[in-house]
């Protein structure tokens, strides 16, 4: 062991199996603490549901300490998953941010004793308001208990933390319980993926169910395109160009004729075919699949899995050519 090693290593060490039983132990605890409250979702649980659906303004989520950094999450997932909730500090309630709570809001207030002084500061304003109150706390004596109009029980029988001090087990059962309202409140407003997307833009999901595939594919000049009368010759000679793997036939409209792609070109290929002299209008694939201008790209990405192509253009419902995409640009677009 190294110098620098000592002085990192406490005095005395817990062995390899010690830590892995210690872990294993803190899970048990929390896990049997978020298993109790199941028993407890009885009509206090639908109450809270009823009152937080009725809610015109925001839920307006507070907490202090770790009940705090808990609030925050419960009030992020809320809003992700279609009840619009923000958080906000007791402490900076007393100074100011009281102000954001209307009369059209509900508030959340989470407190493990139920005597947390900056929620008990501000409670008899958010009373006076006649804002409704769900209390989460692990005592139903409390004064927060007491004075809402909903109390939901998060107590726990002990922390995972072997001091009993830290709070461990019961910032798990909160977490839980605001999971189990945020969840039922997502089933009662019938909220779907498509929902959860138009929150979450910038996520997966939200770019597989909300980009268009007008927003990624090629346009222009980078459309790849021959007229009906142009040589194999000179058909290869855009495909190569444009680098999609295939190419639009067009008249003189821009009107869709047909298609020609790289796997075409290969089993053409093997006929040894006279590359000056034979037309695209009499080798071109006049069904090949397509996508209307508009679609979304994961429409696109269902389509080409379904038919077994890396590439298609995109018509508008004239059916003339106003795009063209390949399976790299859904890469890029981190659709796949």
């Amino acid at each position: 062991m190294t110098l620098s090693e000592k002085r990192i290593l406490p005095a005395s060490t817990p062995h390899d199996q010690a830590l892995i039983d210690m872990g294993k132990a803190v899970l048990d605890i929390e896990s049997r603490a978020v298993a109790r409250l199941k028993d407890r979702l009885d009509n206090s649980f639908v109450r809270a549901c009823h009152t937080l659906l009725s809610c015109e303004g925001r839920i307006v989520v507070v907490g202090m300490g770790k009940s705090g950094h808990i609030g925050g999450k419960i009030a992020a997932t809320l809003a992700s998953t279609g009840s619009p909730a923000f958080f906000v500090h007791p402490g900076e309630a007393s100074h100011g941010d009281l102000g954001m709570i209307t009369i059209k809001d509900v508030v959340l207030a989470i407190s493990n004793s139920g005597e947390t002084g900056e929620i008990l500061t501000i409670l008899p304003l958010i009373k006076r308001q006649n804002v409704p109150m769900v209390a989460m706390t692990g005592n139903p004596n409390s004064t927060l208990a007491r004075n809402a109009n909903v109390h939901l029980d998060i107590s726990v029988e002990q922390e995972a933390c072997p001091l009993g001090l830290a709070p461990t087990a019961s910032t798990t059962a909160t977490l839980a319980m605001g999971d189990a309202l945020a969840v039922a409140l997502l089933e009662s407003r019938g909220f779907t993926a498509e929902d959860f997307a138009r929150s979450h833009p910038g996520g997966a999901l939200g770019r597989r169910l909300l980009l268009l595939i007008d927003d990624i594919m090629q346009t222009g000049e980078h459309i790849p395109q021959v007229s009906a009368d142009a040589t194999l010759s000179e058909t290869i000679i855009e495909m190569s160009a444009k680098r999609l793997g295939f190419t639009t036939v067009v008249d003189a409209q821009n009107n869709l004729l047909g298609m020609f792609t790289d796997g075409d070109l290969r089993r053409l290929l093997q006929h040894q075919p006279d590359l000056h002299n034979t037309r695209i209008q009499d080798i071109m694939t006049c069904d090949g699949v397509r996508i209307q201008q508009g679609a979304l790209a994961a429409e696109a990405l269902k389509l080409m899995e379904e038919r077994k192509v890396n590439g298609m253009p995109v018509v508008n419902e004239h059916n003339q050519v106003v795009g063209a995409f390949n399976m790299h640009d859904l890469f890029r677009a981190g659709v796949v």
